[in-house]
């Protein structure tokens, strides 16, 4: 499904961009150009950067 219609960004490779490090909306926008036309992508971006960190903290709270 693309997520960025402006620059045809796909919510795979926002996971994808997520996956392999990309850590906030800033360095998505500087590798895809992603938020850089209308903007209504970035809230989903927000939403997969969040949801990978909280993902990554899991297993540490399981742990405790």
């Amino acid at each position: 499904m693309y997520v960025c219609v402006c620059k045809a960004i796909t919510d795979s490779q926002v996971q994808s961009r997520v996956e392999a490090g990309e850590d906030s909306v800033r360095t998505l926008s500087r590798c895809t150009g992603l938020g850089t036309e209308c903007g209504k992508c970035v809230s989903f971006a927000h939403q997969r950067i969040k949801h990978h960190k909280d993902a990554q903290l899991e297993p540490a709270k399981q742990v405790a």
